[in-house]
Order: structure tokens, then sequence, then C-alpha cells
């Protein structure tokens, strides 16, 4: 900045709305329709004094927008808002809370347990109604104007095919903190991303994307910290442009872009999990510190006839207002920053239904769908949605839009409860193994829409599904009342760990079908960090708040015998997957086609090999289930495989069905260590809660695919 600051700000320009930096000096823009006045301070470098208060000199399209010449990067500021303070209209205006630009890119500082933070006086009885005129400048961090230059030429995207995509969800401090390879400053940041250990461990598996928790920086809510606790997921979003503080070991954003380069290089996507859906501001009670004090009226929904309250279809006690242009237009710039700023591959919209809401209901064709399908740039990355939120219809699995991948719950409660040993499970099993085309098949949409896991960062972790029946979030402080009641999970004879071997044995076994279920299923396969060797939470299935080694990843762990084995069994199924095209089938199956002589290219059968009749399919107590896939290879050939699957509490002899052909084992979780070998016998026994995979042998000269057969 120049040595002496003017008296005031020229006018500068309404667009491009934030702070940017043009060579010579800074504009200043922020939307707010209902303000009065708005202020921008600055700060000493450190953030801790404000040195200048200089009003916004013009708005334009309820812009507000001037520019301070001679600033350069790495000037530290913030806004101030006037108008009116009146709740019951929705207006929560107070000058005294210093605001974070909507639109900041880089924080510096954090936020300090105030009731400075809060717009009223959080003891008084009128509640919000109150003004609470304590400067809050001190509790907040402070806005940084950066410079955006970075070299990406050499940075080549993966960009590969949604079928050939295994998503591996982490949160970023935690995959990191127990690393003992890394130095204690860069853990829990993304320098720890680029370890070469940790991408070498993504490769030994076969990982093709890692989605990432939130990284846009957070605020800790009160209660938390009074029972010292963080929200440690980060689902409280301060600032959708800026990557959480403490992520950055070196304190600069170039860390970020560092990392994502290092990741294409190795040929792995990169996810972002983004939290539009709400703000860290919460209800009437939370506090201000950046798009209330703006214009609380225009950025969230509103009750109508009691403004003073919040629509709260997030749980979270706001949601933020898609329908309003401004609001909407935010979103996108952050979605197109993100992209054009630090290649990001792809994203996970978290309660993605809450999006979606136009007025009352749940719009497949609403606002934020419609300008992200057709968006050039958004539309060609890779988007996830979570299909619900607790708002009125807020399930709407299988209802998105075509371009969007869902998170699947139905393949997850399925399989668990169908390897758990559940009756009549076996209909749904089979939809589920083909891409629950009941949900997904309509509008030319794919199997990879449905995105398959047994377990994700909310609920228990896989070993945990085969360890406890019921969830033991003491440690939340919340009376163990938070958190799903139900898991779909068994413990085998003993709630959590335990040195009698069978039960153990037992365990293992268990996850191991359901991971063969997640990398043979349709669809595209997710695996929850850690999960693949074996990582506990002692039965904690909403470790939200918990910033320590009850969710870090113990590379221990990963060390052992135990984990080793189990990695090395989900680096096999992945390889399998990679090298059978008809486990990652690009078009849902309907049985219709022969792919060989009385083969067709889906079929199913029971333990005998006998086709499934309709009484078949309804016997509530059967708990086999053959599936055969034929279709076309890497080769040009074609492929038949058996997927055998035993979900019952004793072990059974399983005939293949006709016609005859030679068989080889490809992967059996009762027997993980077993090579792939060839088969010569007629039956197979596959022990209680186990899951054989089988590949035909057949001559590379079978003829051609018939028209209308399967091919990936």
């Amino acid at each position: 900045m120049a040595n002496s600051l003017p008296e005031r700000l020229d006018p500068g320009a309404p667009y491009p709305l934030g702070a940017t930096w043009d060579g010579l000096g800074v504009n200043f823009a922020v939307f707010s329709a209902n303000a009065q006045q708005i202020d921008l301070c600055l700060f000493d470098p450190a953030g801790h004094k404000e040195i200048a208060r200089l009003p916004l000199p013009e708005c334009i399209d309820e812009v507000w927008h001037g520019y301070l010449p001679g600033a350069h990067p790495g000037t530290v500021y913030g806004f101030r808002a006037y108008g009116p303070y009146q709740p019951q209209y929705g207006h929560r205006f107070n000058p005294a809370k210093l605001l974070l630009d909507p639109y900041a890119k880089k924080l510096t500082g954090s936020f300090r347990a105030s009731d400075a933070l809060f717009g009223y006086r959080p003891h008084s009885s009128r509640q919000d109604l109150s003004l609470d005129k304590r400067d809050s400048a001190p509790a907040v961090p402070k806005c940084v104007v950066i410079d955006e230059a970075f070299d990406w030429s050499r940075d080549a995207r993966p960009d590969l095919p949604w079928p050939e995509t295994v998503i591996y969800e982490a949160h970023l401090r935690g995959v990191s903190m127990l690393n003992p390879d890394l130095r204690a400053h860069e853990r829990g940041t993304f320098a720890a991303l680029a370890s070469p250990r940790f991408i070498d461990h993504l490769h030994t598996l076969g990982i093709t994307a890692i989605e990432l928790l939130p990284i846009h920086a957070f605020f800790d809510e009160r209660f938390l910290l009074e029972r010292k606790l963080t929200n440690y997921w980060g689902y409280n979003t301060a600032a959708f442009f800026a990557p959480h503080p403490s992520y950055l070991s070196t304190r600069r954003l170039n860390e970020v872009r560092i990392a994502v380069r290092q990741l294409h290089a190795a040929g792995i996507e990169v996810f972002l999990d983004v939290v539009y859906n709400h703000t860290c501001e919460g209800n009437e009670l939370g506090p201000t510190v950046c798009w209330r004090g703006f214009d609380n009226a225009s950025y969230y929904r509103l009750i109508p006839g009691d403004e003073r309250h919040y629509i709260n279809d997030t749980g979270c006690g706001n949601t933020l207002n898609l329908s309003h242009p401004r609001v909407l237009q935010m979103v996108m710039d952050s979605l197109r920053y993100w992209v054009n700023a630090f290649h990001v591959d792809g994203f996970r919209f978290d309660l993605g239904v809450t999006l979606g809401r136009e007025g009352p209901g749940f719009d497949p064709g609403s606002g934020f769908f419609d300008a992200i399908r057709q968006d050039p740039l958004l539309s060609q990355r890779k988007l996830i949605s979570e299909p619900w939120d607790i708002g009125p219809g807020g399930y709407q699995v299988g209802r998105h839009p075509p371009g969007f991948a869902e998170w699947n719950d139905k393949f997850r409660d399925c399989v668990r409860r169908f390897w758990r040993g559940d009756a009549g499970m076996r209909a749904e099993l089979a939809a589920r193994i083909t891409g629950s085309a009941e949900l997904f098949n309509h509008r030319f949409r794919r199997p990879w829409a449905s995105v398959n896991y047994v377990a994700s960062h909310d609920g228990f972790t896989l070993a945990d599904v085969t360890a406890y029946e019921h969830k033991h979030n003491e440690a939340n402080g919340e009376d163990n009342a938070d958190g799903h009641n139900e898991n779909c999970s068994a413990n085998w004879g003993v709630e959590g760990p335990t040195d009698d071997p069978a039960i153990n044995a037992m365990r293992a076994r268990v996850a191991r079908s359901m991971l063969m279920s997640v990398f043979t299923s349709l669809g595209t396969p997710m695996l929850a960090a850690g999960d693949e060797f074996g990582r506990s939470q002692r039965g904690n299935n909403n470790a939200y708040c918990q910033d320590n080694e009850l969710s870090w990843l113990d590379w221990g762990l990963a060390e052992s015998a135990e984990g080793k084995a189990l990695t090395a069994f989900a680096a096999r199924l992945i390889a399998l997957r990679r090298q059978y095209p008809l486990l990652r089938d690009t078009r849902f199956l309907r049985g219709d086609a022969e792919v060989l002589p009385g083969v067709k290219d889906v079929e199913w059968f029971d333990e005998r090999g006998e086709p499934l009749t309709s009484e078949a399919w309804q016997d509530h107590d059967a708990g086999a289930l053959t599936q055969r896939r034929a279709g076309r290879n890497l080769e040009g050939g074609l492929d038949v495989l058996l997927l055998m699957h035993n979900g019952s509490n004793l072990d059974l002899m399983f005939t293949p069905p006709e016609p005859s052909l030679e068989w080889n084992v490809l992967a059996d979780s009762t027997a993980p260590n077993a090579p792939a070998q060839r088969h010569d016998s007629g039956q197979w026994k596959v022990g209680a809660h186990g899951f054989l995979l089988l590949a035909a042998q057949l001559p590379r000269t079978e003829g051609a695919m018939p028209s209308g057969a399967s091919a990936a």
C-alpha cells in the first residue's frame, strides 16, 4: 500500500466483486441491496490495528464499490455495513461488526470466542432484538488482497472418464496428522497432501480421485468451544473463496496449487466437498461475520411473514437464498474460481437438495442446476450431490438432473444389511449391484451416476460396521443423542475390540465382502480414507467435532500385518475393476441381449445354478445370489463373470449355471490371499457371508458381440 493513505476512495468499478489488484491499486466491490453505507476498513499487516476507514463512494445496481490507488497484494481489510437493525423485517445491519468480504480469497488470523461476534447482546432478555455496539474486529480474521499469478502451463488434468473413476474420500487434516514422514508444521496441511508417500499409497490402491472434506475457511461453533471441541469436518463455512488458514503451512495459496499439480502429475483428480446450502452464521442467535451483516434479507431464506426467523432446511440454522441472482452468482463465481485458480476437477455438493429448492420444494430444473449445466467450464467437471436434506420432500436420490452423480445411501444400507445376514435382501442387492437402475436409468443417465459406498466420513467406518451394533458418541458431549441410531451394523458377538480369533476372522471376512460389493458393482466406487487398512473411530458415528486421534488416520495401523493385507485386497479389487470392463459397464444391463449362445449380458441364479423365478425372488429366507455378466473386454474379445454372494450364516456349495465353462477364481473374501487361479471342479464352497468372483476362460477367437449386447 502507498505510504500515505488517501482521504477517500476513487469510484472504481462494480465488477468484478471482491478485491481485485490491477497492478496500480485495488478495486473493492460488494453486493448489498439494503445497506445505506459500506465502509472499507484497512488494517496493519498483522491484522491487529485498524488504520483507516473509507466509505465506498459508489453504488450501481446494488453493488457498492471503490478503488484504492497504490494498494497491492498483502493489503489487509474488512468491511462495515450501515443500515436498519430491524430483525422483525429481516434487516440486521450493525456497523460495529467487522465483516469478511463474501469474495475474500485469503484470510489472516482466526476467529476468537467473544460475545462481540454477535450483532445483539447475547445475555439480553430481548435476545436478537437487542443491539450490541462492541467492535468485533479483534475477534475475527481479516481479508487479504492476493495476486492470482501462477504458472499452470505444465499442468495436465487427468480428466478420466466417469466409469474409470475410483474416489478416495479424505479429510485434509486427518490423513496426515499422524504421518511420521512429515515435518510437524506440514501435518494437516496441503503440503502434506503432496507427500510422495501419500501419493504412493493412493497409487498402490489404484485411486483415481481424492475427494476432500470442506477446505473452505470455517467457523467453530460456540457450543463446541465450550466443550473444548472444534468443528473438525468443517461443514460451517465462513468464506466460499478462501481456504481455511490453518490448512496452509506456508500461509501461501500456491501451496494448494502445488498439491493439485502434484496429484495431477500422478494421474489423480481432486474434488472438493463444498457447502453452499448454509453458512456459519446460524439462526437468529448466531454470529454476524459476513452475509448477515451485508444484507441478511437477500442472502438468506427467511420465513414469509416472520422475517426475524430463518427457513432451516439444512438443520444448521439457516439456508442460503439461491433464488436471489446475486447469491446464485456468488456460488457460481466461487465454483469457477476453484476451477480456474486451482484446477479443481470436481465438486461434491453437501445437502444438494437444498441447492435445488425453488420455493417450498426440490426442483431438478432449479436455477442452480440450470446455471451449472449450461456453464461451459463447470459442466465439464465431475459433479456429485448429496441428494437429501431435512426439509419437506428432502430425500431425492435419483432425481437430480443429468450431469450429476449422487451419493447412493440405498446401496450403502443394502450392502451392509445383506452381508449382516438380514432376510429378504436378495432382490434389492440385485438392483444395487447393477447400478440401481430404478433410481438412475432415466433421462439417458448412466450407471456412474450412482456413487456406491459402504462407509463415508458420516457414520461408522468400515471396521466399525463389523465391530459395533450401537453408536458410541459420548466423546461428543451430547449424551450419545447425536448421530444415526440405525447403522445396519453387527458386532458378531462382542461390542467393540476383542481378542476372539473367530470373531475377528468373521469381521474381516464381512469387511472384505462389502469391499467386493463396492468394487464389483456398476456405478462409481468410493472408499473412505483409512477403511483400506481397518481404521476405527471406536464406535463414534458422528465424529464431526473430534480433531484428534479418534478421527486421524493411524499410519502405524496401515503398516500392521492386518492393515497391509486389507490394503492389498482392496488394491486387488480395484485392479480387477480396471482389468474387466464388465465391472464398470457404461450402460445399464437389461438381460435382453444374448452375448454367447445361452449367455445374456446379465442373468440371475441361485446357489444351485438355477435361474431365479418370480417365486424365488420373493423367497424371504434366501441369502444366496449368483449374478452372471457377459460382454466385451479390453482386447475386443468376450468376458463372462460370475459373482457368487453368500449372505447366509452357513457355508454353501455354489454350482455355476449352464452352459458349462472353465472358470478362474479372481477374488474370494473367504480366502483373501489366494492367488487368481483356475478351478476345475463343478462346484465351489462359498463360506458364510462370503463373496466369490470368477471369470470364464474364453478363446480370444470367440464370435463378435451381437448387436445390442453390453460393451464398455
